[in-house]
């Protein structure tokens, strides 16, 4: 009996350790002369790119399917280049997700994990620039909301259905996304 109590105490203590949250920040730096440059005034405040949707391609994910995974293999299968992701729900076994934790260069990001904590998807939004994949989720658990980039390790829970609007060749989308080009 003594054995089995400790057993017990072991498992409650270990138990933590293997489905917690767990948070962990990065510095992404690029280079110290991009981190350090100024505002360009070749840059314009805003810009705007132009073009067509070609088609719009809508993505079902089933039980236990990673999320980023399975955008990425479609991308690649579906041959797209540049699109917007139009929207995005579902729901989460388990979450995987980073985002900004600083203001100012060089960048840092918080990347949260919890393989423990289920959590229905808001949205889905982002954009797949020259076949990479940039990627944000909302998510709920009921009693807050939090979100950020999506992370490898999103299990898909009852499903996920994620919708692409691709579009046709010679949008450029290359600068959207780098905090170089300032």
């Amino acid at each position: 009996m003594k054995s089995l109590r400790v057993l017990i105490v072991a498992a409650l203590f270990l138990a933590p350790a293997f489905c917690e949250k767990s948070r962990t920040e990065i510095v992404k730096a690029t280079t110290p002369h991009d981190d350090s440059k100024p505002n360009s005034n070749k840059v314009p405040d805003v810009l705007a790119i132009n073009g067509q949707l070609q088609r719009v391609v809508v993505l079902r994910f089933k039980f236990q399917a990673d999320l980023l995974a399975g955008i990425e293999k479609m991308v690649k299968e579906q041959k797209i280049r540049n699109a917007v992701i139009l929207a995005g729900i579902g729901s989460l076994r388990n979450y995987h997700v980073h985002s900004v934790s600083n203001r100012d260069f060089p960048s840092k990001n918080i990347f949260i994990k919890d393989t423990d904590t289920p959590a229905d998807i808001i949205s889905i939004n982002g954009y797949v620039i020259d076949g990479r994949v940039h990627a944000h989720m909302t998510l709920t658990d009921g009693d807050r909301a939090w979100g950020g980039h999506i992370e490898p390790a999103n299990s898909v829970f009852t499903f996920a259905i994620v919708t692409l609007g691709v579009f046709a060749d010679g949008v450029d989308l290359s600068k959207v996304d780098d905090k170089t080009f300032r």
